[in-house]
């Protein structure tokens, strides 16, 4: 089967680049896209639009470059549409709670269409034929995971803080908050929804049972549900539970608590950080202390001694300071709004984190407010002005600016 690769070339702020250059579970997007792909797909074209695809009598699948979806659901796709012998378009049902209340939000690429949704992934099984696919209606197999035991005035109106979790996890990526959402809720919450859907089966309790003995391990800490790299060097203090994947050439000191996260190679964790549910990219390097929850870093970034960050999603080559805290709860009993496409618009959550670009510099013992976004490129210095970041950040603010000495911390990822 060939796959026909429609580009999307919208950069998304504050990044300033396109969905496909960006870290999902620690791959650039495209890559991503790829592996997931590779045991189907043989020939692989890009083109601008559907006018550029040659004319053929071969299988086919066409998609959208910022496309996120995880094995489970292509290998649905892919079974229902062949098992059709006819065009078809993904669709998914207005009852279906993960696309509905996490990845409409602050995009357009899943569309209302007549009673479905309908996105840009399409299935020939002759070639692209003209004329209308028809929807294929794709269930993501939502499960309801949550925090059960938060404090009333932090619920939302179901009085439960609550992500349905895709088994099957589709977004067409269009905003930071859906990088957050591909890593956390519909990347690393998804693997743990299946892993624990895989054991409800008495089979694989048993070999977790077994696998639990014969290491002298707490069941969520054994070698099943951590993986660990080469050449790694872990101090048998810290505790770390899966599902984990852990690189090669990673560093983890004592006292470290890792819970369900993706660690990349070549990756430095000093003692006392806190990991929960969060992706650390390639060459990333956290000092004593540090604490992520449902947070991404991007590769080659540092978060330092005594940082807290959640629900964040941080580029590659930034640095976050000393003691920055970047907040996540609306003291306003209403959804936070961050930007798209030049407006505020309600991302749907009550919590949620911050977005730092690529290239940052963030100074030390910086509090940030829900929601704001720091353009790539941009260096923050705290002073009596800027101790709180209440609103977002762009280049031309940067600090850099203003600093002596011929300081050449230049832009490199413009959003024109």
């Amino acid at each position: 089967m060939r796959k026909i690769i429609l580009r999307e070339n919208t950069k998304i702020p504050p990044f300033n680049e396109p969905a496909r250059e960006l870290r999902v579970l620690n791959k650039p997007l495209w890559l991503y896209q790829r592996d997931i792909l590779a045991p189907y797909c043989h020939i692989e074209i890009e083109v601008t639009s559907f006018d550029q695809v040659s004319p053929t009598e071969e299988e086919t699948l066409v998609y959208r470059d910022n496309l996120f979806f995880n094995d489970a659901f292509i290998e649905a796709f892919l079974a229902e549409a062949r098992a059709s012998r006819k065009p078809r378009q993904v669709a998914f049902s207005p009852d279906d709670h993960a696309i509905v209340h996490h990845a409409l939000p602050l995009q357009e690429g899943i569309r209302r269409q007549g009673d479905l949704y309908v996105a840009d992934l399409w299935y020939y099984p002759r070639g692209v034929a003209e004329g209308d696919a028809e929807p294929l209606v794709i269930s993501t197999e939502a499960r309801e995971i949550g925090y059960y035991h938060v404090p009333t005035y932090m619920a939302s109106e179901s009085g439960e803080i609550v992500y349905y979790v895709p088994v099957r996890a589709f977004l067409s990526i269009e905003n930071w908050v859906h990088v957050f959402m591909a890593n956390s809720p519909f990347g690393i919450f998804s693997l743990g929804a299946r892993f624990e859907r895989e054991a409800e089966r008495l089979p694989v309790k048993a070999r977790l049972l077994v696998r639990s003995l014969l290491e002298r391990k707490q069941f969520l800490s054994n070698s099943m549900l951590v993986r660990t790299g080469k050449d790694c060097q872990i101090d048998p203090s810290a505790i770390i539970q899966g599902p984990t994947y852990i690189g090669d050439h990673v560093t983890i000191g004592p006292g470290v608590v890792i819970g369900n996260c993706i660690i990349g190679n070549n990756v430095n964790i000093m003692q006392g950080c806190q990991l929960m549910l969060s992706v650390v990219g390639d060459g990333c390097y956290l000092p004593f202390r540090a604490a992520l929850f449902m947070t991404t870093l991007m590769e080659n970034s540092m978060v330092a001694q005594n940082a807290c960050l959640q629900l964040c999603v941080v580029g590659r080559n930034s640095f976050v300071g000393a003691g920055t805290t970047f907040t996540d709860f609306n003291l306003v009993p209403k959804p936070i709004r961050t930007m798209h496409r030049g407006k505020l618009t309600s991302t749907g959550m009550n919590v949620l984190g911050s977005c730092v670009g690529h290239n940052c510099r963030i100074g030390a013992d910086i509090t940030i407010y829900p929601g704001r976004m720091i353009e790539s490129d941009t260096v923050l210095v705290r002073s009596e002005q800027r101790s709180v970041v209440t609103r977002n950040i762009s280049y031309e603010q940067s600090d850099h600016h203003h600093l002596a000495n011929g300081n050449k911390h230049a832009r490199v990822y413009s959003l024109d």
